[in-house]
Formats: C-alpha cells, structure tokens, sequence
C-alpha cells in the first residue's frame, strides 16, 4: 500500500487575504549620502538642489522629507546638471554626450520624479557647419538662458549649438561656429591657431540674448543671439579653465590652468579688450595648479566675494582639496578631505535687484557636502538635517531602537546639541528648503546606531525619510592612543599661509584599528547601553545630563579558563587611561570590561534590571556583573583543533590553506560515499509508482517538498567556538513549576547553552537590586544535529509571544508575559529554524529551510506586523534574510512560511552581513559605504518620500506628450513604481506602455520584482558587518551558476530598460 505524507491543505483564501493586508515588500528611501557624486545644480526660486551620480542616478533634495530620486536608462556618469529655475525641471548631461530632461510631476497630490525626453547631438558629416568626428561633436558645457527656453551647448570642437529645452531639438540657423567668431577678430590679433573647445558658457542676467563664450586657448567672446553677431572680444591668452559674468555685465572674471584669475572690464567705446584690468595668482608666485571655478558675487555691504577652488602650490599643496573665499582683505583656504565636485552660492538672483548679497556657500565633496554661512562672522558651518556622511569612519556595525521614550529622546538631542556647533557656529538655518513635506508625524520615535572604524558609535532619527544626526559617542578617549601626539606634530608643522581650515566631518583613517567597533545594545528605559570592540573591550555606558570627572573601573575576564596549549598570536589588548578623567555630556563609561585573549567581540547583550552584561568572542563568553563591578562566569568555546581563533585577524595563510584542505576532504568524501551506494535495479518501477501516485494525489493537497541531502559540519571545523548570540530571558529551565532568570549561549558548531541565573530580587519600588553576588549554573545544553551556527534564540511565553524587553512588562510599558503555559525556545541556525518546549527541551517543530529552498540563514529577527485592514489585529512573525539575498517570513511559533521576497542581489555580500531589521517590520542595509536603503516588509509600516513642489511652467507645447506619459498609481518613494521607457521625441515605448495598473494584486504584493538601487550596480565595501567564509563561498558559487548570471545580466540588457522612480 502506497504512503503519502501531506504537510498541509491548499492555500486557503482568507488566510491569502490577510497576508495581503500583513505584507507587502517596498524598497522605500535612500538614507545618506550618494554614493560617487558627479554633478551639482541649485534652483534659487524652488530652493531644491540636485546630484548627479556616475552610476546614471539624480537625486533632488528640498526640505527634510523632501527627496526625489530617479535613475538613467543608461548608466552613464552625470557630468552637468541644469535647473529651469521656477520650473521644477532639470536638464541633465551624462558623459556620453546624452542631454536628458527631467520633470517633477504631481499625481493625486504628491510629487515625483519622471524623465519627459533625450537628446543625442548629431555627428553625422556636414550637418549645420559641423563636419567633424563624434569627438569634437562631444558636449563639454551647457548654459541654460535666462528665458528658461533654450539650452546653449559648447562642444570640443569649439562649435556652439542652440536647443530648444522644451523639445530638446536644435534650433536651425542658429549654430556659432569657430570661424564665425575668428571672423571677429582683428587680423594683427590671431595667432594662426584654433580656438579649442569652448570651456565656458555664462548668460547675462538682465540682458538674455548675450552669451558670454569662453575658449580653451584663452579666448572670450560676447555674443548676441539677436543680432546674430559678436558684440565684444577680450583676448586672453592664458589657458581657461571657467569663467563667471559679474551681476550689472560690465565685469568679468576669468580662471586658468596655472593657478591665476583674471578681472576684465568692458569698455563701453570699444569691441575689443586687450588686456585684463587686474591679473594675479593668489598662491603664487610658485607653480600652481589650475583654478578650476570661480564665482564673483558683489555685497551692499561692499567688498565682493571672489570663491574659487584649485590654485594651490603645486609643490607644496598640490595635494589638497580647497575652496578659496575671499573677501576685501580677508582670505580663508577651506581645507577638505575629499575631492572637490562643484560649488555654489545662495543668493539673490531677481534680475531688478542691483546685488547678489550671497547667505551661504555649498560644496559638493566626493564625500560629503559642506554649508558655510556667508553672514556670519567668520562663516561657520550649517549643521547638515540630513546628507550627513554615514561613513565619515567606516561603518562596522549597526542596530536600530524602536519605540525611544520622548524623555531619553529629549536627553540624547540635548547632549547632541552641546557637542554639535561649536562656538561660533552658525546661527542661520539650512538654506536648501524647497517643497512641503506631506507624510504625517511618525507615530513613534526609531534610533539607528551605527558603530564605526574610530570608536565612535553615531545617533540617528531614523524616524522619517530623512536621516538626521543626533549625538556622537566617542569611544577612544578612553585608551591611549598615539593620535593626539600625531595631531600636535601636524598643527606645529602648519604655516599660516595659506591660512587653512579644516571643514567637514569625513575623516577616513582610523588611529588605532583595535578602536573598531563590533557590537551595540542600548537599553531605552535606563539609558545604559553597551559597546563591544575589536581588542575586546566591553563597555558599560549611562547617559548623564552634566559633565563629569570620574576614574572608569577596569576588570578582565579569561575566557581560556587557563587552558594549556593556546598562545594568542593577535593583537595587544588596548591600554584604557588611568585615574580620574572629565567625562562630556552624553553617554559616559561607567565599567571596561577586557576579555582575554583580546579577540574581537562576536556577540553582546544587556539586562539593566538585572545589571548583567553578557559577551563572548571568538574563545568563550562570559557574563559580568556591573553593579558589583565582578565576574559571574566565564565558559570557554574552544574545540582542541580550533587553532585558528588564536591567531587573530592578520594570519590568514595557514588558516586558508587548511580550510582548502578540509573543504577539498569533503567533497571527495561526498564523491566516495555516492560512488559505494548501489544503484536501485527497479528504478524504472519506481518512476511509475511515482507517477500514479502524481496522479491520485487530490490537487488540492499540498506534498511536502523534496528536501536537500545537507552534509553534517565536521567537529573540528576551524572557528567552531565563535559565540554567535547570546541571551537573557526570565522563564522555565529547571522544572515547570518555577520560573527564573537564565542566559543563553549559541556557537558557531551549533552548540546552546543555557544557563539558570540566581539573581537578587530588588525590593518594590527600588531599581537597584541588592548587593549580593550573581550565580550562574549550567542548566541545559543542547547540540544541533548538522552544527549549523546558531544565529538567535529566543524564548516565547505561553500564548507564543516573545518575551518582553527589562522593564517593558515591571513599568506596564507592554503586556506582561504568559507565565501560565508553556513556555517554548526558538533556536534559529543557518540551516533550520526549531522550536523547544521548555523546560524538557524537546523538539516540538521545525522548518528546514536549506533543505527546502538551498539557502542559508543570515540575519533573523522577531517583529510585528500590523494589519491595514484593521487597527488592533496584529501577528508577531520571524523575518529573515538568507546568504541569497532574499527575505523570508514566517509564523511564530508555528514556523510556517508566510511570503518571501528577493530584497539584495546575492553577489552583495557586504549588504547582506550589514542589513538589520526593525521590530515593526523595516529593515536597513548599506547599498554603499555611505548609503543604507530602507524597506519595509510590512503592508501598514511603510516609511516614505510623500511630498509636493509648487512649481509653475507653460503646460501648453507639452501638454499632448504629458498625456501620453504613462500614470503612476503610487506616491513617490514607492520603489515598485516603473515608468515605461520614452523614445528620444518623447512618445512612450509601445512595448512597455502598460500602466502600472495593468499588474496582477497578488503577484504584485506577494512576489514583487526585484529592484536594485540606482546606486547599488557595482559598489562594494571594504568592511562592514560579519562577513565570514560562508559569504564568500557563497558569493563565488559554481561556474555553472556564473555563466547562468552572465546570460541573465545579457538578456536584461537586452530588454528595454525602465525608469524606477522612488
């Protein structure tokens, strides 16, 4: 008699119903800052500015939580960015000489962001004078005029075309060629050479139809569009490098290639101007490098502003990145950290007004970007509300808070304040607010901390669209460290001239990589939290609202428990500072805490109620006691063939050669073991038993899936100690009757320990517990059957729910646990989810999912799903991101899968170790070195750009194509929004010309597309989060399953691409 094993009945519709209103995947918002910057540009009217990146992307930036974001078809660097001003509209130049215009258009009352046309300039031979090849048809320099309607392009040819900016076609007749300006020049004056391309196009702010045209060679000519004809001729002989035309017309300023500016005065009686009126090299009188942009911008207060940046000594500098601002008398050498893009100055650009009385200067670095206020005294930095450089040290690891109480709130912004401007800061505010932000106050307050190479852990209100820096905690203060005699060399070894000043926050290099840090737990309810380093440093840490000077208790725990035959070859354990030292306000360190040997910190967790702090390493993990300031147990990990966790970081050949060895074992093992099986002689027989049973099966029946032969770890596997995660939780685990405090360990070969706590009960009313010692004893110990590594555990109550945070239940901030059932242990590893009863610790369910889907688990976490459909109904799920990318999620504690979603490109190693999740369904993870993405997995919580732009254009020639355009169902922010790709005159592809209406609701909510960022083509990281073997392993993969991608990547290429809009 044939056996069937069924798993479950089919899908059942109200259960599809209310994963609907439970789940929905959106790639939501970009924080930080973009990644590889090209381009810059500033609507003076709208107050919204916008970057260019060079993998094709265009982000705009208004108000906080105004943000727009689309990306190129092709993905070609964004050379030059151009406002309409007023408008809303933006010309872009990609370096493949393509012009593109994009629109900011609102749909059922938000704005986003939409591509209307492209524009290829022609090279073909003898098409309006050009007769060149497609290398001096190559666009260098676009000027929109005045009016808003023409775009005037320079070419490298020294050629200049006129476009219509609402077509984007050429205007016939119009095109300035070389020779017709050489025309102009008197014959004593040329010197028998060409022109050169044109470096620089500038418009006449009350006169439209002049055009100020700057050549290579040094040659400026004004030209008028009306009168089709060469008004003025300044010969410049020095190579050009940018030009800028004074407000009232009569002052030009002129930059070149060896390091000097040149101020021309337009004499009214004459066409020609022979000579500048003032020419110096302000760092001279040494070589020095080109000024690559200068502006001039006149006060009513007197004395005009000259900013420039480049012209350092070529010998001396020639290494810096620097703006110059000069004003009358007084100069200062802005001094950056990373590669200079492009600048501009807010200030008044009304054409009646008789000054341009410049308020702040913006500066795009590589890295960051940078406001001075130019009316304050000295022009100190803006504080930046969002664009701050997540990586001003390298992010090391990160983890989010949900729910902040407004009073620890409050506190954290406070000391983030006293530290933030300095003295002498600015007192204007962020000069770039455009738009209005449409999305309601978040409903609760959400940190996310990020711990970086230096030592410092940053605070971030991750609460909306825009990521806003709160408070910097300095971790390094407390070891000595050989920076500060570095730093006092370096200020004695700087002259006063030039007058440098350090700006910006980006500082790459790290003093002392031991600094690094590696895990962050924060309590919201008592304003401790604890940070976990590379030389294992633990820290205990209280918030405090005064400065104070204090000595920090120091204690080492050996977590070889004095083990013969391991010597540590890593590492020196970093030397904390003695006696007593002045403590800012904010978070200060109470207890260091050293493992020994000083291995990087694997896994950490904090319990105030019960003031124990637990951490483990590489070795072992200990559990401390930081209201006595003394030990409670130290376990050590270690397997005896686990050589490899002595050796620290910085020896890796001997490592790599023996897990080479090892993997090359197994697979011969693998082969020898399949070889001996005998094959089945009634394997024909077999196939029919398979097929009628294909047949009787009901179809309404779900089978079990077939699940995959996983080979079991070997014992000794180098690195089997690492602690991966450890917990406290209050529950069953001696017997049934009493419950009790107890810590969980999990390792890297699949072991859990659990430990039963005796710890003091505090008196009621009284937070602090008595004076007497902890107790820990070994209670249960439990080892998974394949040694896959425990990623989490957790422990459910009796109605299934995760046990509650210290304080939560004691303060009725949440629903005190179900300590009247059983209560159960969920263990996750990187192979299977399983779920114990407690206190027996038997197996009451499991979910294989390497078996199942031939994934491997990565990051797990415990969050809650709100329904939209209605208010109260919620369901607390297991979300989980696997070494492919994808995010799965399933039942508690049922474990049964629920949706799962492709979120990261599997090749994105990095992205996948840095992701973490929220308790409310959101997730992070770094797209780049600067930039987290955001998503939300639930269909309710869902963090988005929702904004708008009062903006005003002639709506009458484009009206007809703006029909055409396809029409977005979602606001902007939602990233499955995708617009049909648009024809160079405008008309929508026919091949994709489908609404996004047109999508089917379950596939589109339940197995949504992947989309990739704009960002997030090819960039990797150096380091970030735990990256292990594994990743890479799974990165590199088969050659079968390379050439399969490369077909992939061929094929979408191939296809006709779509512009995401977010």
């Amino acid at each position: 008699m044939m056996k069937f094993r069924f798993r479950r009945q089919g899908a059942d519709p109200q259960r599809e119903k209310l994963k609907q209103e439970l789940f929905a995947f959106n790639k939501t918002v970009e924080h930080g800052f973009p990644n590889q910057p090209s381009a810059l540009a500033f609507d003076p009217q709208l107050r919204i500015m916008a970057i260019g990146t060079r993998s094709g992307a265009v982000k705009i930036y208004g108000a906080p939580g105004v943000e727009f974001t689309g990306l190129h078809r092709d993905a070609a660097t964004v050379t030059q960015m151009h406002f309409l001003p007023g408008q809303g509209r933006l010309l872009t130049l990609l370096d493949d000489s393509s012009l593109h215009l994009w629109e900011i258009v609102h749909h059922n009352g938000c704005a986003h962001l939409e591509e209307a046309l492209g524009f290829q300039l022609p090279s073909r031979p003898g098409f309006d004078g050009a007769s060149a090849p497609s290398s001096l048809t190559r666009v260098t320099v676009v000027l929109l005029v005045a009016a808003g309607d023409t775009a005037v392009l320079g070419t490298e040819g020294g050629s200049v075309f006129f476009l219509n900016v609402t077509t984007l076609t050429l205007l016939e007749g119009q095109t300035l060629s070389p020779d017709e300006v050489l025309r102009s020049v008197p014959d004593e004056c040329r010197c028998g050479k060409a022109l050169g391309p044109v470096e620089s196009l500038q418009g006449h702010l009350q006169e439209p139809t002049k055009i100020l045209v700057g050549y290579s060679r040094g040659l400026l000519v004004i030209w008028n569009q009306a009168t089709q004809c060469v008004d003025h001729v300044f010969l410049g002989n020095q190579q050009l490098e940018s030009l800028c035309w004074g407000r009232g017309g009569g002052t030009i300023v002129s930059s070149h290639s060896d390091g000097s500016y040149a101020i021309w005065s337009m004499d009214a009686g004459s066409s020609l101007t022979l000579q500048p009126t003032v020419a110096t090299t302000p760092y001279g009188p040494f070589p020095c490098k080109a000024i690559n942009k200068i502006l001039w911008r006149n006060c009513e207060s007197g004395g005009h502003f000259i900013i420039f940046s480049g012209g350092m000594p070529r010998a001396s500098y020639g290494d810096r990145h620097c703006v110059s601002v000069l004003q009358a008398e007084t100069l200062v050498t802005l001094d950056f950290t990373s590669r200079i893009i492009d600048f501009f100055t807010v200030h008044s650009t009304r054409p009646e007004d008789e000054f341009d009385n410049p308020q702040a200067l913006a500066v795009l670095l590589e890295e960051e970007l940078v406001v001075l206020d130019l009316q304050t005294p000295g022009w100190p930095a803006v504080p930046a509300p969002y664009l701050a450089p997540l990586h001003s040290s390298a992010i090391t690891c990160s983890a989010h808070v949900a729910n902040v109480p407004a009073k620890l709130w409050a506190r954290i912004v406070s000391a983030g304040e006293q530290q933030s401007p300095q003295p002498g800061s600015s007192t204007s505010s962020w000069p770039i607010t455009g738009g209005r932000n449409l999305a309601q106050e978040p409903s609760q307050r959400g940190l996310l901390l990020t711990g970086h190479e230096d030592g410092t852990v940053r605070f971030w209100d991750a609460s909306g669209v825009a990521l806003r820096p709160l408070y910097k905690l300095n971790t390094a203060g407390l070891f000595q460290t050989d920076c500060e005699h570095a730093d006092s060399l370096a200020q004695a070894a700087e002259d006063d001239w030039p007058p440098f000043r350090k700006v910006g926050c980006f500082d790459p290099y790290s003093d002392d990589p031991r600094l690094g840090v590696q895990k962050v737990a924060l309590c919201k309810y008592t304003a401790q939290m604890v940070v976990a380093g590379t030389a294992g440093q633990v820290l205990v840490l209280e918030l405090s609202d005064v400065p104070e000077e204090q000595a920090v208790s120091v204690a080492s725990v050996d977590l070889l428990q004095d083990r013969e035959g391991f010597t540590w070859k890593g590492h020196e354990r970093l030397s904390p500072r003695t006696g007593p030292l002045l403590w800012p306000v904010g978070f200060q360190p109470r207890v260091l805490v050293q493992c020994l040997p000083p291995a990087a910190v694997t896994a950490v967790t904090l319990h105030t109620e019960w003031s124990l702090v637990a951490f483990g390493t590489s070795h072992g993990f200990g559990l401390f006691d930081y209201q006595r300031k003394s030990p409670v147990l130290a376990r050590c990990t270690l397997h005896p063939n686990d050589s490899l966790a002595m050796e620290g970081p910085l020896s890796r050949v001997k490592s790599l050669k023996k897990s080479l060895r090892q993997s090359f074992r197994r697979i011969r093992k693998s082969r020898v073991s399949g070889k001996k099986r005998a094959a089945n002689a009634n394997s024909k027989l077999q196939e029919a038993n398979a097929q009628l049973a294909e047949q009787a099966c009901p179809h309404d029946v779900e089978m079990t899936p077939v699940q995959r032969r996983i080979e079991p770890r070997s014992a000794d596997d180098s690195l089997s100690g690492v602690v991966r995660c450890l917990y406290f939780a209050d529950t069953f685990l001696r017997d049934a009757a009493h419950h009790g405090p107890t810590m969980w360990a999990g390792t890297n070969s699949g072991s859990v320990f659990a430990y039963a706590l005796e710890v003091p009960v505090a008196a009621t009313g009284v937070e602090k517990r008595p004076e007497r010692p902890v107790e820990a004893v070994l209670g249960k110990e439990v080892q998974l059957m394949h040694r896959a590594p425990v990623v989490a555990i957790a422990v459910l109550d009796g109605r299934g729910r995760p046990l509650p945070e210290p304080y939560e239940a004691s303060r009725d901030l949440a629903q005190a646990p179900d300590m009247q059932g059983g209560h159960a242990v969920l263990i996750a590893s990187e192979e299977q989810f399983k779920v114990f009863t407690l206190p027996k610790v038997s197996a009451k369910t499991k979910f294989k999912l390497t078996a199942h889907e031939g994934c491997r688990v990565r990051k797990v976490a415990l969050a809650t799903f709100a329904s939209v459909a209605c208010e109260d109904y919620a369901e607390t799920c297991l979300a989980c991101l696997t070494n492919l990318g994808d995010v799965h999620v399933f039942s508690v504690p049922g474990l049964r899968p629920q949706v799962h979603y492709s979120c990261i490109r599997k090749e994105d190693i990095s992205g996948i170790a840095s992701c973490v999740f929220t308790r409310h369904g959101q997730g992070f993870y770094l797209i780049s070195p600067s930039e987290f993405e955001r998503f939300s997995l639930s269909a309710r919580n869902i963090t988005e750009p929702l904004c708008s732009l009062d903006i005003s254009w002639p709506r009458d020639d484009t009206q007809a194509r703006l029909q055409e355009s396809p029409k977005l169902s979602q606001a902007n922010g939602t990233p499955s929004i995708i617009l049909a790709p648009q024809s160079h005159d405008g008309s929508p592809d026919p091949a994709h010309s489908k609404g996004a209406d047109t999508l089917e609701p379950s596939e589109a909510i339940l197995s949504p597309t992947s989309i990739d960022s704009a960002t997030s083509a090819d960039t990797t990281l150096d380091t970030t989060g735990d990256v292990t073997v594994e990743d890479v392993k799974d990165f590199l993969g088969s050659s079968e399953e390379s050439e399969k991608n490369l077909r992939n990547l061929a094929e979408d290429e191939a296809r006709a691409c779509t512009i995401l809009i977010k």
